[in-house]
């Protein structure tokens, strides 16, 4: 069961969960929910389901500590005559902060060690040896936990909105456990609050007709962009990614827009099946994609892609940071010497590489990944210091920067760089993803599309017809989503009969042009390797 889009989950498992889930009272059903989600985790990760016990207790006992610190300052200050009170809610501010500091090391350090002591420790051997240093570090290895990368952040989260003081620490580790561990989640996020599933999760919810069949509908929209989508193109872009030297400039721009194209079907159709079952329990998970190919920028997109790790990022790391003491003072320094627009931008470009740099790293170890998150720093960052001269070209040549044509080649440029930044993404090193850049570029060639040697890669003529249909339909509902119209709202307000013809035929369409049988490899789940 390493999918959500395998047999074993979507035939066995999950209908077994709903049938108990139903049949137990109310104040038992979160027993189902939390036992659910660790059988989900111990079938994919075995033993590796200790490192989320860890995680759970670590956070329960450091916020119950937290809680305890803030409430004998309460009550202290209560005693505490007018004058000294600054005096003692910064000792407990700096008692507050070293608990949560050592707290987020904890769980940030497992991570780390886990994820990218490979890493690190090639590199550091790699310059000892260039050094001549006769001395090289032991690199163990690890097996990774699936989803470590997700729940280690919603963890973080829990504990940094517990020192904030906008979360009450919960006392019941078992609620906790569920927040950490919900199955639909677990493995490629959302990335959640504890103040936006925690009650949820534990109300135990009657689940209702409407919720079970929209939860159903979604799964299915899901479960298309994954099979026929994105795993038809899985054999073309692993021929074109592995063999990278041995094709031509236009054979590389296709696969870099097709490796774009799937990694959206497949990340996005996961977060609609996740998203779908945790409605059908009645649970409200945050939205991760709002129409990303629509962003008329860098960083409209990233408002648009990864919501939630988007939103993480910016209240976790970005205000923090460009709030901190040290960047104030840089702000109001910078804004005397720079102007009131340059200014902002000196201290806001540290927060944003800060920002990145963990980006990169948090979706892998390796160069690749760290050029990803500088390539979004630099073009997010460059968009910010030339906006002025591009709002006074445009008004210098009367374009309408309100125009649905300057909208639509905003548009096209955005996507451009997006599929630009995914080709590094998935190349097989950074090597490799710059020799596929500058083979775009410098070995363009239209031969092997005219001569129809493109169809032996992996996808015949119906392949690319069949994903060329299936994308027209996504970007059809994207494009009436982006106009305000709810689809399936619209869809739920039809009679009986539209509403099962409509999921009909949707069925119908999965099983005639779905990927699999001999031949096709599906793809495994992209993002929860992150």
């Amino acid at each position: 069961m390493t999918s959500y889009f395998s047999l074993a989950y979507l035939g066995l498992f999950l209908p077994a969960v709903i049938l108990l889930y139903s049949i137990l009272p109310q104040k038992h059903r979160w027993k189902v929910l939390l036992g659910a989600s660790y059988l989900f985790f111990w079938s994919i990760s075995g033993k590796l389901l200790l490192y989320l016990v860890y995680s759970t207790c670590s956070i329960h006992y450091f916020g119950i500590w937290m809680n305890a610190i803030q409430s004998e300052r309460d009550r202290l200050l209560l005693e505490t005559e007018k004058q000294n009170k600054k005096a003692v809610k910064a000792n407990y501010q700096r008692k507050l902060r070293q608990i949560v500091t050592a707290a987020i090391l904890l769980q940030i350090g497992v991570l780390l060690v886990l994820k990218y002591a490979d890493f690190f420790g090639t590199n550091i051997n790699s310059l000892l040896a260039v050094l001549k240093v006769p001395f090289a570090l032991p690199i163990p290895q690890f097996i990774l936990p699936i989803g470590i990368s997700f729940y280690t952040l919603q963890a973080a989260s829990y504990l940094f909105d517990v020192y904030r003081g906008t979360v009450h620490a919960d006392r019941n580790i078992f609620r906790l456990a569920l927040f950490l561990s919900f199955f639909p989640q677990i493995m490629e996020g959302p990335i959640c609050r504890y103040s936006q599933t925690c009650a949820q999760l534990w109300e135990g919810e009657k689940i209702q007709f409407a919720n079970l069949t929209s939860g159903c509908q979604r799964i299915l929209y899901g479960l298309m962009k994954k099979v026929v989508v994105a795993d038809r193109l899985n054999i073309f872009i692993q021929n074109v990614f592995t063999d990278f030297n041995e094709h031509d400039g236009g054979v590389t721009a296709i696969a870099m827009v097709l490796y774009t194209c799937q990694l959206y079907m497949d990340f996005s159709g996961t977060m609609d099946c996740v998203i779908g079952t945790a409605e059908i329990f009645g649970v409200q998970l945050p939205e991760n994609f709002k129409q990303p190919f629509f962003s008329k920028s860098i960083s409209d997109f990233w408002t648009r892609w990864h919501i939630t790790l988007g939103t993480w990022f910016r209240d976790y790391i970005f205000y923090p940071v460009s709030m901190s003491k040290p960047l104030k003072r840089l702000t109001v320094s910078a804004r005397k010497r720079l102007g009131n627009h340059f200014g902002p931008l000196l201290a806001g470009a540290v927060a944003l590489f800060c920002v990145w740099i963990c980006n990169g790293l948090w979706h892998g170890a390796g160069w690749k990944y760290i050029f990803f998150g500088m390539y979004h720093f630099a073009l997010i960052l460059t968009a910010n210091i030339t906006e002025p001269f591009v709002k006074t070209c445009a008004e210098k040549l009367h374009i309408n920067r309100q125009s649905t044509a300057y909208h639509c080649i905003q548009v096209v440029k955005t996507t451009i760089l997006v599929c630009f930044g995914e080709l590094f993404f998935r190349a097989h090193g950074l090597r490799a993803g710059l020799y596929m850049f500058r083979n775009i570029f410098t070995g363009f060639s239209l031969k092997t599309i005219k001569d129809g040697s493109i169809f032996t890669l992996g996808m015949d003529k119906h392949d690319f017809l069949i994903v060329f249909v299936a994308v027209l339909i996504v970007f059809t509902i994207g494009v009436l989503r982006e106009r305000g119209i709810n689809v399936r709202g619209k869809l739920s307000e039809k009679n009986t009969a539209v509403r099962w013809a409509v999921s009909y035929a949707l069925i119908l369409f999965i099983i005639i042009f779905g990927a699999y049988g001999a031949g096709y490899i599906p793809v495994e789940p992209i993002y929860a390797n992150f």
